[in-house]
C-alpha cells in the first residue's frame, strides 16, 4: 500500500498555543494593579484623615492661643486702687504669660494636651471673672463714697474745710475698703479631746485641742490661700507655743502662735479645724483667738475642770 502525504490531517495533532500564557499574565497584572489601587486608596484615605486631625489640632491650638491672648489683654485692662488685689492680679498675669509661653513652645500636640490647656485656660478665666466681680464691688462702693464726698464738699463754706473734708473722705474710703475686704470668723469654738478622740471637759483627760470655726463669705475679699493662726491662752495668761516656736506679725509686732493652717478661701463660707496636741493641762479657762491677714477675726473660751 502506498502512502500519500495528503492522507494525513496535521490538525488532528495537539498544537502548542503561546497566547494562553500571555493572557494569564495579563490577568495577573490586572489583579495586582487592582490590589495596588485598593491599598493606595486606603493609604491615601488614612493620610487624609491624619491631615484632617492635624488641621483640627492646629485650629484648636490657634484658638487656644487667641483666647489666651485676649484674656491677657483683658487682664491688662483691669485697674484697681488696691495693693493686695494688684499683687494677686499680677500673679495671675504671670501664670497666663507662662501658659502662653508653654503653648508657643509645645511641639507634641494632641487632643489630650488640647483638653489640658483648655482646663488651665478655664481656670484662669474663672479667676479673672472673680477679679472683675471684686473690682465692680469696689467701684460701686467707691462711687457711693465719692457721691457722699461731693455732697459733703458742697456743704463746706471754705476751701480749707473742703480740703480737710476730702482728706477725711479719702481716708474713710480706704478704711471702708479695708474693712469690707477683711475676713471674719463665726461659730468659733475651742474643744478638748482625749487620746481616743472623745470630747472631754477635764484638763487631765485632754490630749488634743481643736479650734473650729467658719470663715464667713465675703465677695469683696480676694480669693486664694490664707494662713490662719490661732493662739491659745492658758488660765495663767501664758501662750501655748507651737512645736516649732513659730511667730507671725500682728499690729506691727512679732508674736508667737499656737498652731496654724493654710486654707484655700474662695469667697464662700469655709469651715476650718486646727489641731494642737497637748498634755499636762490644768483646770481653768482657756481662750483661743483666731487671726487672718494680720487681723484677729474671732475668739472663744472653754473651761476645763
Amino acid at each position: 500500500m502506498e502512502y500519500n502525504d495528503n492522507d494525513y490531517d496535521y490538525n488532528d495533532y495537539p498544537q502548542h498555543d503561546g497566547n494562553g500564557s500571555v493572557k494569564g499574565l495579563k490577568i495577573a497584572i490586572i489583579i495586582l494593579l487592582i490590589v495596588l489601587a485598593v491599598i493606595s486608596f486606603f493609604f491615601w484615605k488614612q493620610v487624609q484623615e491624619l491631615k484632617r486631625d492635624q488641621i483640627g489640632i492646629t485650629e484648636e491650638r490657634d484658638t487656644l492661643t487667641n483666647r489666651l491672648t485676649v484674656l491677657l489683654g483683658q487682664m491688662g485692662d483691669l485697674k484697681v486702687d488696691n495693693d493686695t488685689m494688684n499683687i494677686a492680679l499680677m500673679q495671675q498675669r504671670h501664670i497666663a504669660d507662662s501658659l502662653l509661653d508653654r503653648l508657643k513652645k509645645e511641639r507634641g500636640w494632641n487632643y489630650a494636651k488640647i483638653k489640658k490647656y483648655e482646663r488651665e485656660l478655664g481656670t484662669l478665666r474663672a479667676t479673672m471673672q472673680g477679679f472683675v466681680r471684686q473690682i465692680d464691688s469696689l467701684n460701686r462702693l467707691n462711687q457711693q463714697l465719692v457721691g457722699e464726698n461731693m455732697r459733703f464738699k458742697r456743704e463746706m463754706s471754705s476751701y480749707r474745710l473742703r480740703a480737710e473734708a476730702a482728706e477725711e473722705m479719702t481716708q474713710e474710703l480706704n478704711n471702708k475698703v479695708k474693712r469690707a475686704s477683711q475676713l471674719r470668723a463665726r461659730d468659733v469654738a475651742l474643744l478638748a479631746y482625749s487620746k481616743r478622740n472623745k470630747l472631754v471637759s477635764r484638763a487631765k483627760q485632754t490630749e488634743k485641742l481643736v479650734t473650729e470655726f467658719i470663715l464667713t463669705a465675703n465677695e469683696v475679699a480676694i480669693p486664694g490661700e490664707r494662713t490662719v493662726y490661732v493662739r491659745v491662752i492658758t488660765p495663767e495668761a501664758d501662750i501655748l507655743g507651737s512645736p516649732d516656736g513659730g511667730r507671725f506679725t500682728f499690729a506691727g509686732e512679732s508674736i508667737p502662735y499656737t498652731a496654724k493652717r493654710v486654707v484655700d478661701y474662695q469667697g464662700d463660707d469655709l469651715p476650718v479645724s486646727i489641731y494642737y496636741d497637748i498634755t499636762g493641762l490644768y483646770a481653768g479657762q482657756y481662750t483661743v483667738m483666731v487671726y487672718v491677714d494680720g487681723q484677729m477675726v474671732g475668739q472663744s473660751d472653754v473651761i476645763l475642770k
